[in-house]
């Protein structure tokens, strides 16, 4: 399997790279550098991969069994951390990779978790409503011995909402129960600070719908900085993807005084260099089904947006979607990525290559867990925060997030990727040296 198909594999070369870089870092004592190996060919497999089969009973009264994972990397800086999503093209490989990702974002963000991520080889749409809360509490009676406020704590991600949220945390309480029951210890704290994006009546924050989107435009208006161009309106964007992540990202573009030029979805999607209104594009697609049939501008598939003559390409759909293929006909200053892993290493060369300028995932789209991670302390502290504070809080830390990469690639004369692996490996490497257990 190539490094295109593979994103596990795109993980472990791109933390090669970055081991080169901090390297020389470690090298003062041959015991310091023996340790940062040690650390480094730890990292590059999860601290634990657990997979089943989930059985449930459909409406009909059959039984059919589901693929499920959950892929915990690292716990070095605090508790794993990470989604779950339920998508027919779930593998192994993805949700370790994804996993690792998620250990980076954290550590870029400097909030006090680990990476993890979970799946189920599933397509939503053919399941009923009931048959997906089967599901739902299936896959959290199974994972619940390896969760909890202090150990594991899963959100939403791909095909996954705040109501399935609502039906894990249930599900999990469920078990709880059990212990209690059996005499065991439970309930040390608030068991809804388990899972985060919540339903706000279960725990939930506010902000959190729109946390990763928004955040992504945070970091966009940072990027406009630095690109010299303060007149937003002389910035056009092309966004691939138009579910949550897409969507929050056009809408508060726009009202950044951004130009929305294109927007896609997993069907195709639409072009207007005068630019997009992303309200009245959501609100066409509700009626039409797709972005591509809305009529709001010209007709283009999802492979000629990622060419289009603008300033700045924004994926926000699946991986892998940035390949030595398309590399070579981006027409964009830079590439903001709010999808998780959209280009490949090979790809990531040639960007270099042509100057183009590239805001990693882990740092473009760390929103979602910053604001999850919020909602976790509000959990644990029996205390809500209004939206303001949510968001003000969100930005703060978006920004640090920003200005710390930017001085390190500018400093160290790295890409924007590596400068912001370096960050976060680093932190993640130096956490494990004070724990001791290397």
């Amino acid at each position: 399997m190539s490094h295109q198909s593979d994103p596990y594999q795109n993980a472990l070369v791109q933390l090669d790279h970055v081991a080169a870089v901090l390297r020389p870092l470690y090298a003062e004592s041959a015991g310091q550098l023996k340790k940062f190996e040690t650390a480094i060919k730890r990292l590059k497999t999860p601290d634990r991969m657990l997979k089943t089969q989930l059985k449930i009973q459909l409406d009909s009264g059959k039984f059919r069994k589901f693929l499920a994972f959950r892929a915990q990397h690292n716990a070095a800086r605090g508790p794993y951390k990470g989604g779950i999503r339920f998508h027919p093209n779930v593998t192994e490989a993805e949700v370790k990779a994804l996993s690792t990702w998620m250990t980076w974002k954290c550590a870029v963000t400097g909030i006090p978790y680990g990476g993890a991520k979970g799946g189920i080889v599933v397509d939503p749409k053919l399941l009923s409503l009931t048959e997906l809360e089967r599901l739902s509490r299936a896959y959290a009676a199974w994972l619940a011995p390896w969760i909890g406020p202090w150990v594991d704590v899963p959100a939403p991600d791909v095909n996954t909402t705040g109501q399935i949220m609502a039906w894990m945390v249930d599900e999990y309480q469920k078990a709880q129960r059990a212990k209690l029951e059996q005499g065991q210890t439970a309930f040390e704290v608030n068991p809804l600070a388990t899972f985060t994006g919540k339903p706000l009546g279960l725990g939930g924050s506010e902000g959190r719908e729109e946390a990763t989107g928004l955040a992504g435009v945070f970091t966009l208006i940072k990027l406009a900085e630095k690109l010299s161009q303060t007149d937003h309106k002389k910035i056009s964007v092309a966004i691939q993807g138009f579910g949550n992540v897409g969507y929050w990202f056009a809408y508060h573009s726009a009202k950044a005084g951004f130009k929305v030029a294109a927007v896609s979805d997993s069907k195709g999607g639409i072009y207007e260099p005068k630019g997009l209104d992303p309200e009245q594009v959501l609100a066409a697609k509700k009626t039409t089904g797709s972005v591509g049939q809305t009529g709001l501008g010209k007709v283009i598939t999802n492979a000629e947006l990622l060419a289009l003559p603008v300033t700045v390409l924004v994926p926000a759909a699946l991986e892998n979607v940035i390949t030595t293929e398309t590399a070579p006909l981006i027409r964009a200053k830079a590439v903001l990525e709010m999808a998780n892993g959209p280009t490949t290493p090979e790809a990531d060369e040639i960007l270099a290559t042509r100057k183009i300028e590239v805001i990693p995932d882990v740092l473009a789209n760390a929103g979602g867990v910053t604001t999850s991670y919020f909602e976790w302390v509000q959990n644990l502290q029996g205390y809500a925060w209004p939206k303001t504070e949510v968001i003000s809080k969100l930005k703060v830390l978006m920004d640090q997030s920003f200005d710390q990469m930017w001085q390190i690639k500018t400093t160290q004369k790295l890409p924007g990727r590596l400068a912001t692996y370096a960050t976060a490996v680093k932190r993640v490497v130096d956490a494990m040296l004070l724990r001791g257990n290397i």
